[in-house]
């Protein structure tokens, strides 16, 4: 059995700020969280956040988020394996620009 300093799981709930832009030179969302450090491994769920703003508008709203901290060992883990994953979400091309 694994010791719970180990695998223990904290959450913390904070206030944050969600910003979401959807214009013709931005679409984007970023959530600011008050007083917290997101480290390798973490999950954050924001609470109520605007899953949609139309085309032309950006919304500033004051939210919820709770955090989970990943333990000791998930957070080890995601360290070694996060710069091959990184990997995953390059795509790239060798085409001439020519149509095929």
């Amino acid at each position: 059995m694994m010791p719970s300093w180990l695998i223990g799981r904290e959450r913390i709930e904070v206030p944050c700020t969600v910003e979401v832009e959807n214009t013709f030179d931005r679409l984007f969302t970023h959530v600011d969280l008050a007083d917290v450090e997101v480290g390798p491994g973490d999950e954050v769920l924001v609470h109520d956040a605007p899953t949609e703003v139309p085309y032309g508008e950006r919304v500033v709203m004051q939210s919820r988020a709770t955090v989970v901290r990943a333990s000791r060992l998930e957070r080890l883990w995601t360290q070694l394996t996060g710069d091959f994953e990184f990997m995953e979400l390059l795509e790239f091309s060798f085409t001439s620009g020519r149509r095929l």
